[in-house]
Formats: structure tokens, sequence, C-alpha cells
């Protein structure tokens, strides 16, 4: 029996699976995607993708996650954000996914927010905070998207190329 389909489709869905984890904070998305195409170079020999995409995409998975450690905390600190509201905004989003797609959109606010109220803000600030948290996620989202379409773009072109 070949085995190498079988690691080919396993990084099928590694690549799959870390695409969702990019809107989905409880996976580890662009590490998941790279690990795929990592796979999947392996399993080729690293005869169509060899050292050095790699390398670059390894650099925009670092990329990545800095990306998103950034994002939330550039927009949580524009507005003040304490580390109640940070730690509040991680759990609305964890508490988020079982709630769907409006879930994972409100619950970084909403947690954010009680956050703020829990460090003893008054209802204004802590909005604010909780919107500008969330601002930060949605933007740290958006670019990490990115980054997920640029890394499959370069793989393929490595792939084909």
């Amino acid at each position: 029996m070949e085995i190498q389909p079988l690691y080919y489709a396993l990084a099928v869905i590694l690549i799959l699976v870390g695409i969702g984890g990019v809107i989905l904070p409880a996976l580890p998305g662009l590490p998941l995607v790279f690990a795929g195409m990592l796979l999947a170079a392996w399993a080729g020999d690293f005869q169509q993708v060899g050292w050095l995409p790699l390398v670059v995409l390894g650099l925009l998975t670092l990329l990545s996650v800095a990306v998103d450690i950034f994002a939330t905390l550039l927009g949580a600190k524009r507005v003040g954000a304490s580390r109640k509201a940070l730690l509040g905004a991680v759990l609305g989003t964890l508490a988020g996914l079982f709630f769907g797609p409006i879930g994972l959109f409100i619950g970084p606010f909403v947690g954010a927010l009680l956050g703020e109220l829990w460090h003893g803000r008054e209802l204004r600030k802590a909005t604010t905070v909780g919107l500008g948290t969330w601002l930060g996620i949605v933007v740290g989202t958006v670019l990490k998207l990115g980054l997920a379409f640029a890394m499959l773009g370069l793989f393929v072109f490595a792939w084909l190329f």
C-alpha cells in the first residue's frame, strides 16, 4: 500500500483546519497551515517545494503569530485596557465558539467589556475598551487571513514552478 497519498491527504486536512483556525481562536491557524505545507513538501521528498520557499513560509508563520499578539494588544492598549479586559476578551472569544459566527463576532467585545467592568471601570470606559479590543482582534484576523492566502499562493507557485 502506498502511504504517500495519505500524507498528502493529511497535509490538505491540516491546511484546511489551519485556515479555519485563522478565524476560530481555539486553533493555531497559520502554524497548522505551515505544518500541512511542510508535510506535503516532505511527502514529495522536497522535490516540488524546496528549502527556500519553506523558510519563507516559516517566517510568514512567525509573522502571523506576532500579528495576532500585537494587533490585539495594540487595539486594547490604545483604549487603555486592563489585563482583566484582555483576559475577558480571550474568555469571551472561547465562549463565543459555542454560539456560532455571531458568538465569535461579539464574544471578544463582551468579554473585554465584562473584564473592564470587573476591573472597576465605568460602563462608558468599559464599552470603549471592549470596542478597541474587538477591533484589534478583527484587524489581526484580517491580516492573518491575508497571510494565509499569501502562504497558499507561495506554496502553490513553488509546487508548480
